[in-house]
């Protein structure tokens, strides 16, 4: 039973991540709530999520290929980010991280929530790029390795904080947004899974289970898409969200 919830878990998991985003707020509750240790439930939740970052990469490689130029420094501050993230995971106690987790859902909600106008609101003042070199060529890579450090500890709203940072650096396309964020989420997943993997730190069983899950529903997403309203789906990915932050402050504060 435990093992079809979670590839439950996964199957729904998988087609929110195709359709809006947010897969990650079903799949890691799933895992802690199958008696995944919560160090271990948030490494598997890489792991499940990584199939699906490499697919989209690959899909999108037309307009990866398109910005070449900056393919390598993106790919590198995603492995160095990512190592140093899940490095950092490694060395927090499960009650250490079962406290931080209701901030860390906390911030992918509102993240998730206001994603959209961080964006709109970042992409006007780029201005093609004027913006970004502005900001600073190292400003923004720091800023990058940041975020992919904040990926490889928890990879939760990854997605919509790497479309903010590359609006922020001035880029329009959408396509190739997408595209360029897949792409440094496999890089971060790659090497975060890599080093779960050398600490025997993944459930390997229950992981599986959702990554099963996952890889299939966004299959199916991908079918059903124009079907369902992505209003409906984000709506849907806000209320469970914030149900479930409540959730986790309540049992670990109260």
């Amino acid at each position: 039973m435990t093992i079809f919830l979670l590839f439950a878990a996964g199957f729904l998991g998988g087609m929110l991540n195709s359709l809006a985003g947010g897969g990650s707020f079903i799949m890691f509750p799933a895992l802690l709530f199958a008696g995944v240790p919560p160090v271990l439930a948030n490494a598997s939740n890489t792991y499940a999520c990584m199939p699906g970052y490499v697919s989209g990469a690959i899909g999108y490689w037309r307009h990866i290929a398109a910005h070449r130029d900056k393919i390598f420094i993106y790919a590198l501050l995603g492995l160095v980010g990512g190592y140093l993230g899940a490095e950092l995971l490694m060395r927090v106690s499960d009650e250490q991280f079962a406290v931080i987790i209701p901030w860390l859902m906390l911030f992918a909600v509102i993240t998730y929530v206001f994603g959209a106008r961080i964006n709109r609101f970042l992409a006007s003042r780029s201005q093609g790029g004027r913006g970004a070199k502005a900001a600073g060529a190292i400003g923004l890579s720091l800023l990058l390795l940041a975020i992919c450090v904040y990926g490889g500890f928890f990879n939760a709203g990854l997605g919509i904080i790497l479309l903010a940072w590359l609006a922020l650096a001035g880029f329009e396309d959408v396509h190739a947004m997408n595209g360029l964020k897949l792409l440094v989420s496999s890089v971060v997943a790659v090497v975060a899974v890599v080093r779960f993997a050398a600490t025997g730190s993944i459930a390997w069983f229950e992981g599986s289970a959702a990554l099963a899950g996952a890889v299939v529903g966004g299959f199916v997403a991908a079918y059903f898409a124009p079907l369902v309203p992505a209003r409906v789906i984000r709506g849907f990915v806000i209320v469970y969200g914030v149900g479930l932050t409540a959730y986790f402050f309540w049992i670990t504060y109260f």
